[in-house]
Protein backbone atom coordinates (compact mmCIF):
# COMPACT_ATOMS: atom_id res chain seq x y z
CA UNK A 1 0.00 0.00 0.00
CA UNK A 2 1.03 3.71 -0.23
CA UNK A 3 0.08 7.15 0.66
CA UNK A 4 -3.06 8.70 -0.99
CA UNK A 5 -2.15 11.81 -2.70
CA UNK A 6 -4.06 15.52 -3.85
CA UNK A 7 -7.53 16.85 -3.22
CA UNK A 8 -9.07 17.08 -6.78
CA UNK A 9 -11.77 14.86 -6.29
CA UNK A 10 -14.06 13.53 -9.21
CA UNK A 11 -17.49 12.00 -7.38
CA UNK A 12 -19.27 9.72 -10.08
CA UNK A 13 -23.14 8.82 -8.58
CA UNK A 14 -25.56 6.18 -9.59
CA UNK A 15 -28.49 7.76 -8.11
CA UNK A 16 -30.74 5.03 -8.91
CA UNK A 17 -28.59 2.06 -7.15
CA UNK A 18 -29.72 0.46 -3.91
CA UNK A 19 -33.34 1.85 -4.60
CA UNK A 20 -32.25 5.63 -4.81
CA UNK A 21 -29.92 5.35 -1.89
CA UNK A 22 -27.04 5.83 -4.51
CA UNK A 23 -28.29 9.80 -4.57
CA UNK A 24 -28.60 10.00 -0.49
CA UNK A 25 -25.13 8.97 -0.12
CA UNK A 26 -23.58 10.94 -3.55
CA UNK A 27 -25.02 14.32 -1.56
CA UNK A 28 -23.25 13.26 1.85
CA UNK A 29 -20.04 12.17 0.82
CA UNK A 30 -19.60 15.54 -1.72
CA UNK A 31 -21.04 17.37 1.14
CA UNK A 32 -17.86 15.76 3.33
CA UNK A 33 -15.49 15.82 0.85
CA UNK A 34 -15.51 19.66 0.22
CA UNK A 35 -16.50 20.17 4.47
CA UNK A 36 -12.50 18.52 4.46
CA UNK A 37 -11.28 21.13 1.33
CA UNK A 38 -11.32 18.84 -1.87
CA UNK A 39 -11.99 20.12 -4.84
CA UNK A 40 -14.67 17.99 -6.13
CA UNK A 41 -16.29 17.75 -9.09
CA UNK A 42 -19.62 15.57 -9.45
CA UNK A 43 -20.77 13.20 -12.41
CA UNK A 44 -24.37 11.95 -12.20
CA UNK A 45 -25.87 9.59 -14.25
CA UNK A 46 -27.80 5.94 -14.05
CA UNK A 47 -27.55 3.19 -16.89
CA UNK A 48 -24.15 1.43 -18.10
CA UNK A 49 -23.50 3.35 -21.31
CA UNK A 50 -23.95 6.51 -19.54
CA UNK A 51 -22.25 5.59 -16.67
CA UNK A 52 -19.49 4.02 -19.14
CA UNK A 53 -18.91 7.78 -20.41
CA UNK A 54 -19.41 9.56 -17.43
CA UNK A 55 -16.23 7.29 -16.15
CA UNK A 56 -14.43 8.28 -19.43
CA UNK A 57 -15.00 12.14 -18.72
CA UNK A 58 -14.26 11.69 -15.35
CA UNK A 59 -10.65 10.28 -15.82
CA UNK A 60 -9.59 12.68 -18.72
CA UNK A 61 -9.98 15.32 -16.26
CA UNK A 62 -7.10 13.50 -14.44
CA UNK A 63 -8.51 13.88 -10.99
CA UNK A 64 -6.62 12.34 -8.00
CA UNK A 65 -9.31 9.66 -7.02
CA UNK A 66 -12.31 8.91 -8.46
CA UNK A 67 -15.19 8.38 -6.35
CA UNK A 68 -18.11 6.20 -7.22
CA UNK A 69 -21.27 6.40 -5.16
CA UNK A 70 -22.84 3.10 -6.47
CA UNK A 71 -23.33 -0.94 -6.07
CA UNK A 72 -20.95 -3.33 -7.67
CA UNK A 73 -22.44 -3.32 -10.99
CA UNK A 74 -21.56 0.72 -11.15
CA UNK A 75 -17.88 0.29 -10.21
CA UNK A 76 -17.37 -2.28 -13.07
CA UNK A 77 -19.24 -0.39 -15.33
CA UNK A 78 -16.04 2.39 -14.82
CA UNK A 79 -13.57 0.18 -14.36
CA UNK A 80 -11.96 0.17 -18.36
CA UNK A 81 -11.42 3.61 -17.81
CA UNK A 82 -10.15 3.76 -14.36
CA UNK A 83 -7.88 0.61 -15.17
CA UNK A 84 -6.78 2.49 -18.53
CA UNK A 85 -6.42 5.72 -16.55
CA UNK A 86 -4.57 4.42 -13.72
CA UNK A 87 -6.49 6.60 -11.01
CA UNK A 88 -7.05 5.41 -7.93
CA UNK A 89 -10.64 4.20 -6.99
CA UNK A 90 -12.75 4.73 -3.90
CA UNK A 91 -16.57 3.77 -3.52
CA UNK A 92 -19.38 5.17 -1.66
CA UNK A 93 -21.49 1.80 -1.21
CA UNK A 94 -24.90 2.45 -2.68
CA UNK A 95 -26.06 -0.23 -4.21
CA UNK A 96 -28.13 -4.12 -3.20
CA UNK A 97 -24.91 -6.29 -2.52
CA UNK A 98 -21.62 -4.16 -1.97
CA UNK A 99 -19.51 -6.91 -1.87
CA UNK A 100 -16.93 -5.19 -3.00
CA UNK A 101 -16.70 -2.71 -0.11
CA UNK A 102 -17.53 -5.67 2.08
CA UNK A 103 -14.67 -7.47 0.93
CA UNK A 104 -12.25 -4.58 1.59
CA UNK A 105 -13.63 -3.70 4.71
CA UNK A 106 -15.09 0.14 3.90
CA UNK A 107 -18.00 1.10 5.48
CA UNK A 108 -21.44 -0.23 4.43
CA UNK A 109 -23.67 2.36 6.26
CA UNK A 110 -21.82 5.34 6.62
CA UNK A 111 -21.35 7.62 3.34
CA UNK A 112 -19.31 10.33 5.16
CA UNK A 113 -16.75 7.25 6.62
CA UNK A 114 -16.21 5.57 3.07
CA UNK A 115 -15.91 9.75 1.85
CA UNK A 116 -12.86 10.15 3.95
CA UNK A 117 -11.05 6.83 2.81
CA UNK A 118 -10.62 8.82 -0.61
CA UNK A 119 -8.42 11.61 1.03
CA UNK A 120 -6.63 9.48 3.92
CA UNK A 121 -7.21 5.71 3.32
CA UNK A 122 -4.82 3.38 2.64
CA UNK A 123 -4.33 2.63 -1.20
CA UNK A 124 -4.36 -1.19 -1.71
CA UNK A 125 -3.41 -2.67 -5.66
CA UNK A 126 -5.91 -5.08 -6.42
CA UNK A 127 -6.63 -7.76 -8.68
CA UNK A 128 -9.62 -6.61 -11.79
CA UNK A 129 -10.58 -9.22 -14.28
CA UNK A 130 -12.17 -9.39 -17.35
CA UNK A 131 -14.70 -11.25 -19.54
CA UNK A 132 -14.61 -12.20 -23.29
CA UNK A 133 -17.67 -12.84 -24.96
CA UNK A 134 -17.36 -14.92 -28.27
CA UNK A 135 -18.07 -12.19 -30.43
CA UNK A 136 -14.43 -10.26 -28.50
CA UNK A 137 -16.70 -7.86 -26.44
CA UNK A 138 -14.60 -7.42 -23.01
CA UNK A 139 -16.27 -6.57 -19.92
CA UNK A 140 -14.67 -6.24 -16.52
CA UNK A 141 -15.52 -7.18 -13.01
CA UNK A 142 -14.49 -6.17 -9.38
CA UNK A 143 -15.90 -9.84 -7.19
CA UNK A 144 -17.47 -12.67 -8.71
CA UNK A 145 -18.94 -13.87 -12.06
CA UNK A 146 -21.43 -16.43 -11.75
CA UNK A 147 -23.40 -18.87 -14.31
CA UNK A 148 -26.05 -20.98 -13.02
CA UNK A 149 -28.73 -20.77 -10.22
CA UNK A 150 -26.74 -17.97 -8.97
CA UNK A 151 -26.97 -16.37 -12.18
CA UNK A 152 -30.72 -17.06 -12.46
CA UNK A 153 -30.99 -15.21 -9.17
CA UNK A 154 -28.99 -12.05 -10.07
CA UNK A 155 -31.18 -12.17 -12.75
CA UNK A 156 -34.61 -12.44 -10.50
CA UNK A 157 -33.31 -10.45 -7.78
CA UNK A 158 -32.61 -7.10 -10.44
CA UNK A 159 -36.84 -8.00 -11.70
CA UNK A 160 -37.85 -7.74 -7.93
CA UNK A 161 -38.67 -4.74 -6.13
CA UNK A 162 -39.19 -6.20 -2.49
CA UNK A 163 -37.82 -7.23 -0.49
CA UNK A 164 -34.92 -4.71 -0.01
CA UNK A 165 -31.12 -5.28 0.56
CA UNK A 166 -29.27 -8.90 1.08
CA UNK A 167 -33.10 -10.01 1.99
CA UNK A 168 -33.90 -9.78 -1.52
CA UNK A 169 -31.09 -11.78 -3.06
CA UNK A 170 -32.74 -14.40 -0.31
CA UNK A 171 -35.94 -14.97 -1.70
CA UNK A 172 -35.12 -14.66 -4.83
CA UNK A 173 -32.79 -18.09 -4.24
CA UNK A 174 -35.91 -19.75 -2.58
CA UNK A 175 -37.66 -19.42 -5.44
CA UNK A 176 -35.40 -19.61 -8.39
CA UNK A 177 -34.73 -23.66 -6.11
CA UNK A 178 -38.41 -24.32 -6.77
CA UNK A 179 -37.29 -24.46 -10.34
CA UNK A 180 -33.91 -26.01 -9.88
CA UNK A 181 -32.36 -27.54 -13.18
CA UNK A 182 -28.53 -28.99 -13.93
CA UNK A 183 -26.29 -27.47 -16.32
CA UNK A 184 -23.47 -29.09 -18.05
CA UNK A 185 -20.28 -27.49 -17.91
CA UNK A 186 -17.13 -27.48 -19.57
CA UNK A 187 -13.99 -25.75 -18.06
CA UNK A 188 -11.07 -25.08 -19.60
CA UNK A 189 -8.25 -23.86 -16.66
CA UNK A 190 -5.25 -22.05 -18.26
CA UNK A 191 -2.63 -24.40 -18.05
CA UNK A 192 -5.13 -28.14 -16.80
CA UNK A 193 -7.31 -30.40 -18.49
CA UNK A 194 -10.59 -29.71 -19.03
CA UNK A 195 -13.02 -30.24 -16.77
CA UNK A 196 -16.12 -31.55 -17.20
CA UNK A 197 -19.27 -31.39 -14.68
CA UNK A 198 -23.03 -31.41 -14.25
CA UNK A 199 -23.92 -28.50 -11.61
CA UNK A 200 -26.39 -26.18 -10.57
CA UNK A 201 -24.18 -23.38 -9.76
CA UNK A 202 -21.02 -22.50 -10.82
CA UNK A 203 -18.96 -18.84 -9.39
CA UNK A 204 -15.52 -17.61 -10.33
CA UNK A 205 -14.09 -14.95 -7.90
CA UNK A 206 -11.68 -12.72 -7.16
CA UNK A 207 -12.92 -12.04 -3.98
CA UNK A 208 -14.93 -13.96 -1.41
CA UNK A 209 -18.54 -12.46 -1.58
CA UNK A 210 -21.83 -12.40 -4.09
CA UNK A 211 -25.35 -12.20 -3.04
CA UNK A 212 -24.56 -9.11 -0.40
CA UNK A 213 -22.30 -11.12 1.41
CA UNK A 214 -22.53 -15.06 1.02
CA UNK A 215 -19.00 -16.36 1.41
CA UNK A 216 -18.94 -18.20 -2.19
CA UNK A 217 -15.72 -18.23 -2.71
CA UNK A 218 -14.34 -18.41 1.10
CA UNK A 219 -10.42 -18.65 0.51
CA UNK A 220 -10.14 -16.00 -2.25
CA UNK A 221 -7.36 -13.77 -2.48
CA UNK A 222 -8.23 -9.88 -3.69
CA UNK A 223 -4.03 -9.11 -4.94
CA UNK A 224 -2.74 -12.94 -6.08
CA UNK A 225 -3.86 -12.61 -9.75
CA UNK A 226 -6.34 -15.80 -9.58
CA UNK A 227 -9.53 -16.55 -9.79
CA UNK A 228 -11.24 -19.19 -7.42
CA UNK A 229 -13.75 -21.57 -8.73
CA UNK A 230 -16.79 -23.06 -7.20
CA UNK A 231 -18.33 -25.39 -8.80
CA UNK A 232 -21.50 -26.75 -7.08
CA UNK A 233 -22.41 -30.50 -8.57
CA UNK A 234 -25.75 -31.80 -9.40
CA UNK A 235 -26.66 -33.41 -5.64
CA UNK A 236 -30.45 -33.33 -5.78
CA UNK A 237 -32.97 -30.71 -4.82
CA UNK A 238 -32.93 -31.21 -1.26
CA UNK A 239 -29.60 -31.90 -0.63
CA UNK A 240 -28.73 -28.35 -2.48
CA UNK A 241 -30.86 -26.78 0.62
CA UNK A 242 -28.35 -27.91 2.73
CA UNK A 243 -25.37 -26.42 0.79
CA UNK A 244 -27.45 -23.07 1.07
CA UNK A 245 -26.42 -23.59 4.37
CA UNK A 246 -22.70 -24.23 4.29
CA UNK A 247 -22.56 -21.75 1.18
CA UNK A 248 -23.27 -18.63 3.82
CA UNK A 249 -21.17 -19.58 6.82
CA UNK A 250 -18.32 -20.58 3.65
CA UNK A 251 -18.30 -23.91 5.47
CA UNK A 252 -18.26 -25.80 1.44
CA UNK A 253 -15.05 -25.82 0.39
CA UNK A 254 -13.76 -29.58 0.37
CA UNK A 255 -16.97 -31.06 0.71
CA UNK A 256 -18.41 -34.42 -1.82
CA UNK A 257 -20.21 -32.61 -4.45
CA UNK A 258 -18.29 -29.69 -4.36
CA UNK A 259 -15.62 -29.04 -7.03
CA UNK A 260 -12.75 -26.00 -5.92
CA UNK A 261 -10.22 -25.03 -8.78
CA UNK A 262 -7.61 -21.86 -8.74
CA UNK A 263 -6.33 -20.34 -11.88
CA UNK A 264 -5.24 -17.35 -13.87
CA UNK A 265 -7.59 -17.54 -16.56
CA UNK A 266 -10.90 -19.91 -17.45
CA UNK A 267 -12.63 -20.95 -20.69
CA UNK A 268 -16.61 -21.35 -19.88
CA UNK A 269 -18.61 -23.38 -22.03
CA UNK A 270 -21.92 -25.07 -21.11
CA UNK A 271 -25.70 -25.13 -22.33
CA UNK A 272 -26.79 -22.28 -25.11
CA UNK A 273 -28.26 -19.64 -23.53
CA UNK A 274 -26.79 -19.68 -20.00
CA UNK A 275 -26.39 -16.16 -19.23
CA UNK A 276 -23.33 -15.24 -16.77
CA UNK A 277 -23.37 -12.20 -14.37
CA UNK A 278 -20.37 -10.82 -12.45
CA UNK A 279 -21.27 -8.18 -9.97
CA UNK A 280 -24.96 -8.61 -10.04
CA UNK A 281 -24.63 -7.53 -13.99
CA UNK A 282 -25.12 -9.66 -17.15
CA UNK A 283 -21.80 -10.08 -18.48
CA UNK A 284 -23.03 -12.24 -21.67
CA UNK A 285 -23.63 -15.38 -22.65
CA UNK A 286 -21.26 -18.36 -21.94
CA UNK A 287 -18.75 -19.58 -23.69
CA UNK A 288 -16.78 -16.91 -22.28
CA UNK A 289 -13.47 -16.00 -21.19
CA UNK A 290 -12.58 -15.37 -17.66
CA UNK A 291 -9.04 -13.66 -16.86
CA UNK A 292 -7.60 -12.22 -13.45
CA UNK A 293 -5.28 -9.18 -13.93
CA UNK A 294 -3.13 -9.05 -10.79
CA UNK A 295 -3.00 -5.46 -8.70
CA UNK A 296 -4.74 -4.03 -11.70
CA UNK A 297 -6.72 -1.37 -9.46
CA UNK A 298 -5.49 1.10 -6.81
CA UNK A 299 -8.48 0.77 -4.44
CA UNK A 300 -8.77 3.43 -1.04
CA UNK A 301 -9.32 1.24 1.89
CA UNK A 302 -8.96 1.57 5.58
CA UNK A 303 -5.80 1.97 7.02
CA UNK A 304 -6.18 -1.08 10.28
CA UNK A 305 -5.97 -4.61 9.35
CA UNK A 306 -5.64 -5.93 6.63
CA UNK A 307 -8.27 -4.19 5.10
CA UNK A 308 -10.64 -7.02 4.59
CA UNK A 309 -14.29 -7.45 6.30
CA UNK A 310 -14.89 -10.46 8.58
Amino acid sequence: MTEPSGGHVAVLVNPVSGRGAGADSGQVAVERLRARGAVVRVYEGAGERETVELGRRAVEERPDVLVVVGGDGTVSAVLGPVLAAGVPLAVIPGGTGNDLAREHGIPLHDAAAAADLALDGARRRVDAGTVTAADGTVRHFVTVLCAGLDSLTNERTNRMTWPTGPARYKVAVYLEWLRLRRFGYRLHPAGAPRLDRDGYMLAVGLTRYYGGGVPICPDAEPSDGLLDVTLIEAVGRFRVLAFDALVKAGDHVGRPGVTTLRTSALRLEGPAGLVAYADGEPVGAVPLTVEAHREALTLCVPRSGSARAV
